[in-house]
């Protein structure tokens, strides 16, 4: 059930009250019987699920993200490639 807020014109006192959609708005103060105005409130929203994200939706080498290179195995220090090495064995 939403929450809705009110100011009263004559005692100054603001006021939530939970009502259906349906139910009409409040008119009368609690407190002292004066006039009640409804108020605009920020609501809070929040996006959940999958989509709302940058990266949910962007897919691998888009037009907007470039396509990585494939780098060089060699090591900075040396300049050289590495190479894996297996030994066997056998003679």
């Amino acid at each position: 059930m939403p929450i809705y807020e009110y100011h009263c014109t004559e005692c100054g006192k603001d006021y939530e009250f939970m009502q259906k959609f349906s139910d009409p708005p409040r008119t009368v103060c609690p407190d002292c019987g004066g006039s009640l105005k409804k108020l605009i409130s920020q609501c809070t929203f929040h996006l959940k699920g999958t989509g709302w994200y940058a990266t949910d939706y962007a897919h691998k080498n888009s037009p907007s993200q470039p396509a990585k290179k494939k780098e060089d195995s060699s090591t900075p220090e040396t300049g050289k490639s590495e190479k894996t090495e297996t030994k066997s064995d056998t003679p």
